[in-house]
């Protein structure tokens, strides 16, 4: 992609392709970016190449030899990473980002190593996490869903668990986090383009009917209550421990009680210092957006980025099943319509 996508203007055109899920979104070109990428390539073949990877260990398996997947996917920054850590400590094999580590592979043009997911008998249940961004277009526009279902993941044995975090929180955590790795600017773009992608992931699970409940990080203010009723609503009641959620080492222990979490191999320019806060628990994070300025604020806005967050708060309002009182607690005033 020759144009600037850092400016505001360039910004907001691609922010109305996703809105409107243009298909130009697919076949422009994207110019290569440092070590991210190597190759001036479209999404459409990123896409194609991952899924075709995939689909050789897919293709020959039967419908019920494939584990019930619960597939965690939002923008990058939403609490994913704790979520993995929770599931992990039900002593489910959890996934860290699989797919994006291959998409990653695919845009410096190495061979691929495909996701292998267990055998049903093995491992009835599994866990992954997916995020979108933040570092290049394709990572900011990639559905990471679709690279399952058109590999042969089967839809009746995917459940998709939709994330988000207030925008103005989430958009601070990449700055903060991330600039070691790309400019303001830059992040900040991304991040506008990876807030909306995410929610034509959960559009497009919905297409294909693949169950979709939505979990909102703001929900993890009353961690206990949130993952009990999450766990309920997507079938895994009998898996729900407290441990689980407020006991993830003994004391003077470094390390997490369990090694159910399982990290793909990726380059050294991906591993950023300090990226993930050690805990000891599942609980919520503040925080501060005071460092953002007024025009990113405003960006955020423009291209309906807070919509979208109003959207996916009253999806999760719904899903979850929480009452009026509870709602205001965790989200004050932000919840909107749900799509």
């Amino acid at each position: 992609m020759n144009t600037d996508m850092t400016s505001a203007d360039a910004v907001e055109r691609l922010a109305d392709l996703i809105r409107r899920q243009d298909p130009s979104l697919d076949t422009m070109l994207l110019s290569p970016v440092g070590a991210f990428q190597s190759r001036t390539v479209t999404l459409e073949t990123l896409t194609r190449e991952v899924t075709e990877r995939l689909a050789e260990n897919f293709r020959h398996r039967p419908a019920h030899d494939f584990p019930m997947l619960y597939f965690a996917c939002g923008k990058a920054r939403v609490g994913s990473t704790a979520l993995s850590n929770l599931f992990g400590m039900t002593g489910m094999p959890s996934y860290y980002q699989p797919l994006k580590a291959m998409l990653r592979d695919a845009m410096v043009g190495q061979a691929l190593t495909p996701w292998v997911t267990p055998s049903a008998a093995d491992q009835p249940c599994i866990f992954s996490k997916e995020t979108i961004g933040p570092y290049v277009v394709a990572e900011s526009l990639f559905n990471p869903l679709q690279l399952l279902i058109e590999a042969g993941y089967p839809r009746h044995r995917l459940r998709l668990i939709a994330l988000d975090r207030e925008p103005a929180s989430a958009l601070a955590s990449w700055l903060d986090k991330l600039i070691s790795r790309a400019p303001a600017d830059t992040l900040l773009a991304h991040y506008v383009l990876a807030a909306l992608s995410a929610a034509r992931v959960a559009d497009y699970a919905k297409q294909q009917g693949v169950s979709v409940t939505h979990y909102v990080y703001e929900a993890s203010k009353e961690p206990l209550s949130s993952v009990r009723v999450l766990f309920d609503r997507i079938g895994l009641s009998g898996s729900f421990t407290e441990n689980a959620v407020t006991s993830w080492r003994e004391p003077g222990q470094a390390q997490m009680n369990n090694a159910c979490v399982i990290f793909p191999s990726e380059a050294a320019v991906y591993k950023v210092p300090n990226l993930h806060t050690s805990d000891s628990a599942y609980r919520y994070q503040r925080r501060a957006t005071l460092s953002l300025s007024e025009a990113q604020l405003d960006l955020l806005e423009r291209c309906g980025v807070n919509k979208v967050y109003r959207a996916a708060v009253a999806a999760c309002v719904r899903d979850l099943g929480l009452t009026s009182a509870t709602s205001e607690r965790l989200f004050g005033d932000k919840i909107g319509t749900a799509a």
